[in-house]
């Protein structure tokens, strides 16, 4: 048994850095120390800090997964970047929680594979989810959030100058890296789909290599405008934090990527398809559980819940892993402790258990 546990915390592990580290991780490091060099304190306090507009702040914030197509661990290194440029905690949060979570892609494919109901009652739950549980950490942490901002905020609001650098570069200079990090992304998330439904999926993709010519286009794109636009020492001072903050995450996600493989054998998918057949709070309740423990890389975790749905598993259950699943996972957990604490974390993960199960009930009431 304990050997089983090894290799199968090994086999997620070496999973991982294959498919997911290059393509995706990687891009968003860069993204994140990218914001912390050229995006100024400033801005990122006046749009998205506590004294921000709360309807500006949270509708980008909770929109931002319809364009990034990540992960719940290729999120932690933009959320730490925003995080640790002044952003509000509730803004911040609903980017965390929504990164993963309104994949358009992600929607297309639950309602195509599981059903129309399902896919739009995921889109309207992780949109209505990531600001209702932004807007609940606000409110329970504000006087912790209003000490931690109350030594810049004063300087952030009073300063003139956003950037050292005018709109009409930081922002196509931003699109072209996010543009980059979908593409790539993209480039795994085929391999992934090849391996899951190989007969739905190779005949679309086949002799077309768009991810990896996009991706490259738009890596030249980027290169060619960070030599133009900004100085030798701006580009050092970039890898710097890209580089700091890659210490600081992807050693303790990797050992959480590790332990979650080793709880995949400690609850194994038959033992969850017995619990979550039915649609009572206890059903829903584990689905939620598993969910959030879980890693589920971009998309996989449709085919896994139409999976268990062909062997018995209820609508409710079913929504609930969908909501719970690609926002969390124990590798994201950790990370996430260490940005923003236990405290915080905590109340987070019981807020998107709670909810994902609630939601989960009483759509599978009414879905039948």
């Amino acid at each position: 048994m304990f050997w089983e546990l090894l290799l199968s915390g090994w086999q997620a592990l070496t999973e991982y850095l294959s498919a997911h580290v290059l393509t995706c991780l990687i891009p968003a490091f860069f993204i994140a120390g990218a914001i912390a060099v050229f995006v100024s304190q400033t801005a990122v306090i006046r749009y998205f800090g506590p004294k921000a507009k709360r309807w500006l702040a949270y509708t980008v914030a909770s929109l931002s997964g319809a364009i990034l197509a990540v992960c719940s661990c290729t999120i932690l290194p933009l959320f730490a970047g925003i995080r640790q440029r002044g952003a509000g905690l509730g803004p911040a949060i609903a980017f965390l929680y929504s990164g993963p979570a309104i994949n358009v892609l992600a929607i297309i494919y639950s309602a195509q594979l599981l059903g129309l109901d399902l896919g739009v009652a995921r889109a309207t739950g992780a949109i209505v989810f990531s600001v209702v549980i932004g807007l609940i950490m606000a409110l329970l942490f504000r006087k912790e959030e209003e000490k931690l901002v109350e030594k810049n905020m004063e300087w952030a609001y009073s300063s003139d100058d956003d950037s050292s650098h005018p709109l009409k570069q930081i922002i196509p200079y931003f699109a072209g890296m996010v543009i980059f990090l979908i593409a790539a992304s993209s480039i795994g998330l085929v391999v992934e789909l090849t391996k899951t439904d190989p007969g739905r999926w190779a005949m679309v993709f086949e002799g077309k290599p768009v991810p990896a010519l996009i991706s490259l286009v738009f890596l030249v794109a980027v290169i060619v405008m960070a030599v133009r636009w900004y100085t030798g020492d701006e580009v050092a001072e970039w890898m710097r934090e890209t580089w700091s903050l890659f210490k600081k995450i992807v050693p303790i996600l990797l050992v959480g990527v590790f332990i979650a493989g080793i709880v995949k054998v400690l609850l194994p998918e038959p033992v969850v398809q017995k619990w979550v057949g039915g649609n009572s709070i206890w059903n829903n309740l584990l689905a939620s559980v598993f969910g959030s423990l879980m890693y589920f890389s971009t998309l996989t975790e449709v085919p896994i819940v139409r999976a268990l749905m062909d062997l018995g598993m209820g609508k409710g259950p079913a929504l609930t892993l969908l909501l719970a699943g690609p926002s969390l996972s124990l590798p994201n957990m950790i990370v996430i402790g260490r940005v923003m604490g236990v405290k915080r974390t905590a109340v987070y993960v019981v807020l998107v258990i709670v909810l994902s199960t609630m939601v989960g009930m009483i759509f599978g009431r009414f879905a039948g």
